[in-house]
């Protein structure tokens, strides 16, 4: 584990999406790290799949909204 430096506009962001999303910052900033990195290895692959896949590798059966 180490200590990464960002600036301080890019953690507030960080901090907001973190309450949105139920995740400590340190969690937060790991999800976007993760799913950057995919996004960059798997351009032709929209950030929707990859979340998909990514649940379906954890063993969660991704489910479409009904409109109501």
């Amino acid at each position: 584990m180490g200590i990464v430096n960002i600036d301080d506009e890019l953690h507030d962001q960080m901090r907001k999406a973190s309450v949105v999303s139920c995740r400590s910052i340190n969690a937060q900033a790991a999800f976007w790290i993760k799913i950057g990195m995919l996004c960059e290895m798997n351009p032709t692959v929209s950030f929707n799949e990859i979340v998909a896949r990514e649940l379906r590798a954890a063993g969660v059966v991704p489910q479409s909204v009904k409109a109501a």
